[in-house]
Order: C-alpha cells, then structure tokens, then sequence
C-alpha cells in the first residue's frame, strides 16, 4: 500500500529471518560501516559525533548513514567522508536501494533498535545497538548491546560511545564544509536570528517575549530576522503582526538556512533542530530548553567548542519522565507530555513561560554578541 510502513516492515522481517542462521563474529577492521536510523533533525545532528569517531578509528573505511529525505542535502559534502542514502519508512524503493547496496560489515543504531530487522535483512553482517530497548523483540537481531551511559551525558556522547576507543576530537565548522546553494537571502551587516517556532506548542515561548528581546537587539544594533517552519506563519504573525520586520517562513531549504545562521552573529531558538543546526553552522546560538532535557540535547563535549548556551529553570516541577529512545535512563529529566487535557497532557508550556526575558538577555551577553550594560 502506498504510503505506508507495512510494507518495508513486512519485507525486513522476512528477509532477516532468511539470513538468521550461520556463526557472527564482530569484524576487526570493518570495511564499510552503515549508521542506520531515521531520527529527527536535531538528533540526526548530534550523530555526527558518532561520525567522526568512525573516521578517526577507521580512516580507510566506506562509512555511510541512512537519514530522512529533508536532511540529505545537508550531507552533499560528505562531512567525516560520509555517504548517505534516504530512508523513508513510507516510500518501499529507498528500502529496496538499501538492500542492492554491498553488505556492509558494521551496522550501528544509534537510537531505536527496530532498525536492527532491517540491518539483518540487508546482510550486515555485525549490529550493535543500545541496550535496554522496549518491546524486547527490537533487540533480537541486535549483536552487541552497549549499555546507555550510568552518568548524565549528551546524546552526541551517548552515540559516539557505540563505538569504543577514545572520544572523538571535538567538532568544527570546517570538518563540515557547507554546500554552496542559490537563494539564500542576504540580510547584510550585523543580524540575529530568532527562530521562533519548535515541533511542539509546548515548546513555544511566549509571543510578546519574542518581541521584547527583538526590540532589545536592535537597540544595541543588531538587526533581527525572524524564522520558523512550515506552517507557522502564524506564531510569526503573533510576534510581529505588521511583518515589520524580515521574516523565514519555512521557505528555505536546510542549506540554504545554515548559510543564513553561519552569516548571522546569534541565533535564539527553542530546542528544536535549528539548535542544532546553528551549532554546525558555527553561529553563537542560545537554547531554550522548556520540556526537553539542556543536558541529553545539550552540546557536551562534542560541541563544546562552539559558542552558545542553554537556558532553563532546572529543576522543573513536571519535568520528571526517564525515557530516552524507549529506554529507562534514571537521571533524565525531560517530559514528553503531549499538548492536550490533563492529567496525561500538558495544556500549557510553564516550563517555557517561566524563561524570563532578562535569563535570555544574560545568555546573549555572556557570548559577548551584543555591548553588555557595564560596557
């Protein structure tokens, strides 16, 4: 059926049961390496920690990573002399351009273990994964499981320990040069980005926030540029109703978008992907962390060298799920409430209305982007 996930499910399966007998045995020197998962932008992101680990372990090998159709382009440069390939649950010909690739000898999950079917089912010859996955049938055709981490550590972090050895050197914007693109707006001179809109209402900070901080940067001249996604126009519009100031309204493509934040002297998001985005783009960028953990989301030691910082209220009353990727991780502390009626959804974003404009405001001056009041 067009449009739906059954079929690649169905045919994953099969094919892994066919090539489940024979003795496994982990290879020492893999000679390609596949990074199969089908994550979201900010996460998809944070593997690239996992990514540089591979290149600096195994420098001759062919490493590849499956990601989601949006975030291909992104990779045209080949960050870590890395390969991608589309994967799309819903469309069975990114599944069957999987399976007529050569076998690859490692196959690592860096986040749902479900994938770990579809790693049998093209020949992977070798899979390892994060322990702790529910259901438990995820699991099965998983290898070797490396347990999450006992102490409070990023997700970049989190990936990269699928892989053992020392962590890799820590990023920088030229590890991952950017694609040269046309149509990128140029704004000239000094400018922010706000980027407004987040995957989830729960995420959103409150409109007339957005507007007092705007009013803040362009009274210690920086100019503001207003972004979201697609379909977001209107939390744009409850910002800035005259539209008078410029605006990205989901209309760029991701390259196109890094090279907006690269130019930019600060970005200001939610936790969202964009967040992440401008940590690769190298841009000075401060996060807002409402439901979401500013630890596990957080740069770690990656990203450490990149310029930013995390806003939050820590602790936060109903930040207080566990689960990581379907796993049990005892010091988490986010909350993955849906937008909705209590008791089991969160009708308002408290974790986000309690950032107060003045914690934003201190962020920015401690990344020196702006004259701070003593200067």
């Amino acid at each position: 059926m067009a449009g739906s996930r059954a079929p690649m499910r169905y045919a994953s399966v099969a094919l892994a049961l066919l090539r489940w007998g024979g003795r496994r045995q982990r290879p020492q020197a893999p000679r390609r390496i596949l990074v199969l998962h089908h994550l979201l932008l900010g996460d998809t992101l944070m593997v690239t920690a996992l990514l540089a680990k591979l290149r600096a372990r195994h420098p001759d090998a062919q490493v590849a990573m499956t990601v989601a159709r949006p975030i291909a382009p992104l990779y045209a440069t080949q960050p870590y002399g890395v390969t991608v390939h589309v994967l799309d649950p819903r469309d069975f010909a990114t599944f069957r351009a999987l399976a007529a690739l050569p076998r690859f000898d490692l196959a690592i999950l860096p986040a749902d273990n479900r994938w770990s079917w579809l790693a049998r089912a093209i020949g992977a010859r070798w899979i390892v994964g994060i322990a702790g996955d529910r259901p438990a049938h995820k699991n099965w055709p998983v290898d070797e499981l490396v347990p999450y981490s006992p102490a409070p550590a990023s997700f970049a972090e989190t990936a990269a320990d699928l892989v053992a050895g020392a962590p890799p050197a820590p990023y920088r914007p030229a590890d991952w040069p950017a694609l040269p693109v046309d149509g990128v707006p140029r704004y000239g001179g000094r400018y922010a980005v706000l980027h407004v809109g987040a995957s989830s209402p729960l995420k959103l900070w409150p409109p007339e926030r957005w507007r007092s901080l705007a009013d803040h940067l362009e009274a210690h001249g920086l100019a503001v540029v207003l972004s979201a996604g697609p379909g977001e126009t209107a939390i744009l519009d409850a910002i800035d109703p005259d539209s008078a100031r410029p605006r990205i309204a989901g209309t760029l493509s991701l390259p196109q978008l890094r090279h907006v934040l690269a130019d930019a002297r600060l970005l200001v998001c939610p936790d969202t992907g964009i967040a992440h985005l401008g940590r690769i783009a190298g841009v000075p960028t401060v996060t807002l962390f409402g439901p979401g953990s500013a630890v596990i989301c957080g740069p770690g030691a990656f990203f450490a060298a990149m310029p930013g910082r995390e806003v939050t209220v820590d602790p936060f009353p109903c930040r207080d799920q566990s689960i990581q990727f379907f796993r049990e991780v005892p010091w988490a502390r986010r909350c993955e409430r849906l937008f909705g009626e209590p008791p089991d959804r969160c009708a308002r974003a408290r974790c986000m209305e309690a950032i107060e404009l003045t914690a934003v405001v201190k962020a920015i001056e401690d990344l020196r982007v702006v004259p701070t009041a003593q200067s």
